[in-house]
């Protein structure tokens, strides 16, 4: 399996034989220079690309789901103006999802959270700030803003979130250090909707309805205005083609709560 543990392993395996060569034969300084652009290449690769599990086991889809079931995310609220237009489609197409929350949108609406709660819907931790640079925070500073989010949910629906996605989707031996403290399951997806950096409604359904397949987890966001139009159609689709969107919880059969 190609994870960090493996890819420092086998580049210092590599390194020390090359000091070894040099013992009998001239080594170019381009061989140790591609070797640590090949760790680095893979590094940010796998730092950047959640599905590759490299810094940490995530639950990205359930391959082994048998039933044409699915798990709608959606990353980044809850919004005052369109988290309410989304838990209403899910409620007209009897749908589930999952809701990553970012903890200083929580303080500002606990109303949305109870609705997704009491609406029969998921809650996961997304952090507290969703920073730009919360993949450099050290493992200390990123236990403090999930479980600042975690005591801000639990005080408003008095369970305290199991699940975490972290922002982005990145992830890095910090976070993974992090995460083995206080215990969450990290959340992937294996179709990515870039509803956040598309603006084409019809290219936005045609990317996920073509990747999906029974355990697909996908990630949208309830921040974006093309969402909720986007998620109408793809509730529609997945009516026509007996699917059904349940939450991640359920998917995997965890425990979202402790």
């Amino acid at each position: 399996m190609l994870t960090f543990k493996n890819i420092n392993a086998l580049t210092t395996t590599l390194f020390i034989s090359l000091l070894i060569g040099e013992l009998y034969v001239n080594i170019p300084v381009l061989a140790y220079v591609i070797l640590v652009l090949s760790w680095l290449l893979i590094t940010i690769i796998g730092s950047f690309n959640i599905l590759w599990n490299y810094h940490l086991m995530a639950f990205n889809s359930n391959k082994n789901h048998k039933e044409k079931h699915v798990a709608i995310t959606f990353d980044d609220g809850p919004n005052i103006k369109y988290t309410p237009q989304i838990l209403e489609l899910l409620k007209s197409h009897q749908a589930k999802a999952t809701f990553f929350c970012i903890g200083k949108h929580v303080e500002k609406h606990p109303n949305i959270i109870k609705n997704i709660v009491n609406d029969g819907h998921t809650i996961g931790n997304h952090s507290y700030f969703h920073s730009n640079y919360f993949d450099f925070y050290r493992k200390q500073k990123i236990v403090n803003e999930i479980e600042k989010t975690n005591n801000l949910v639990e005080t408003i629906i008095g369970k305290k979130m199991t699940l975490f996605r972290p922002p982005f989707g990145i992830t890095n031996p910090s976070i993974a250090r992090a995460l083995k403290q206080t215990k969450h399951k990290v959340i992937g997806w294996d179709i990515r909707s870039l509803d956040t950096v598309k603006n084409d409604e019809q290219k936005i359904l045609n990317r996920i309805i073509k990747k999906i397949s029974p355990g697909s987890v996908i990630l949208l966001h309830d921040s974006k205005e093309i969402t909720v139009s986007v998620l109408e159609q793809l509730l529609l689709f997945l009516q026509e083609n007996g699917y059904q969107s349940i939450t991640i919880d359920t998917l995997f059969n965890i425990e979202a709560y402790a």
